[in-house]
């Protein structure tokens, strides 16, 4: 793992943790479902494009969250 996330506190770790952890069922939700769709579900490629363009903004918003939260531990010197 990251020295990021060793410097950061219990709860925050557990946090983190849980958040990626529903991040990841979400994920496997999603490809499950798609994987039950049929060539013909996908006819708009200008849905899928702006449905793929979400999910590459929520997943930068993600990293930039996690990325703010250890550096904000890291600069405090606390963890917390």
């Amino acid at each position: 793992m990251s020295d990021k996330f060793e410097s950061l506190d219990a709860n925050k770790k557990t946090a983190l943790e849980s958040t990626l952890y529903r991040g990841r069922a979400l994920v496997g939700r999603i490809a499950e479902e798609l994987r039950k769709k049929k060539p013909e579900h996908f006819v708009d490629a200008g849905s899928l494009a702006d449905f793929h363009a979400s999910l590459e903004h929520a997943a930068d918003v993600l990293e930039q969250k996690t990325s703010k939260s250890c550096r904000r531990g890291a600069v405090s010197g606390t963890g917390n």
